[in-house]
Order: structure tokens, then C-alpha cells, then sequence
């Protein structure tokens, strides 16, 4: 299989918005896409899972924290080419409200730091955090919206 081929199709994903406290949950992330960037935690959803179950499971691998998912927030496309044109990925990413449960983050899977944020740190830190997850931040975190 050609890498075009093996490319063909987007691949879903999910990323997690856990708000505590005032403080949004963030990964600074490991690996592609947005590699040393904070970002909200999430990956890759299974074949057969469902959106909810995999946003779950996601946060708890990356994060060691539990929170039930409670809906879809917005969704975006992540999609990155070679030099040549190539595409080498695209995912269509959901990102899931979430309701935190229970755990402090420590770093796991993917990601080399996790941990809670508020809306001037994670505005401060600039081109360091990427953009969706800058723009779930001021959604969520904005005046007025702390929880």
C-alpha cells in the first residue's frame, strides 16, 4: 500500500475539555501533530468505540485523570502534507465537554506534561499552545464561564 493509499480516509480522534476549579485540563504533547505544544488531551478513536467511550479512555491513558463525557463541543480537521503534496495525515478531531471525576494529572502515554491551566497562563504561553486548544480555552474559560 502506497503511503497516499494507506492515507485515503480521515482518521477520527478526540480531544478532552475537563474544566476544574477555573482550570482546564492541558497535555504538552509528545508526538505529531502539535509535538512540545500544550494541547487538550485525546487521541485516536478505536474502530467500534464511541465517541464518549473513547474521549474517556483517552484522558485516563494520557492523563491518569477520570471524567464521564458529557457532549460534543466543536469539532476541527488536523491535516498535515509532505513537502511534496502528500498527504501525511488528516484527522477529523471532536472535542468532548467532559465532568471531571477523580485523579490529579501525571503524564502518560503521549504526553510528556499534564496539568491544570487557567485562561491567563495558557493565553501567556502564546505560540506554545495550539490554537484549537487556545480557542476551546477562551470558549470555555472566558468571563464569566469558570466553573
Amino acid at each position: 500500500m502506497t503511503r497516499s493509499e494507506s492515507n485515503a480516509f480521515p482518521a477520527a480522534a478526540v480531544s478532552c475539555a475537563v474544566v476544574r476549579g477555573g482550570r482546564l485540563l492541558m497535555v504538552r504533547r509528545r508526538y505529531p501533530p502539535n509535538a512540545g505544544r500544550l494541547a487538550l488531551p485525546g487521541g485516536k478513536v478505536e474502530a467500534g468505540e464511541p465517541l464518549a467511550v473513547a474521549a474517556e479512555r483517552e484522558l485516563l491513558e494520557e492523563t491518569g485523570v477520570r471524567a464521564c463525557a458529557i457532549e460534543p463541543l466543536t469539532a476541527f480537521d488536523v491535516i498535515e502534507r509532505e513537502r511534496d503534496g502528500l498527504l501525511r495525515f488528516h484527522y477529523v478531531v471532536v472535542v468532548m465537554r467532559m465532568a471531571w471525576v477523580a485523579g490529579e494529572p501525571v503524564a502518560g502515554d503521549d504526553a510528556s506534561e499534564a496539568c491544570w491551566m487557567e485562561l491567563e497562563a495558557l493565553m501567556a504561553a502564546g505560540d506554545g499552545v495550539c490554537a484549537t486548544a487556545a480557542a476551546v480555552a477562551a470558549r470555555l474559560l472566558g468571563a464569566g464561564k469558570q466553573r
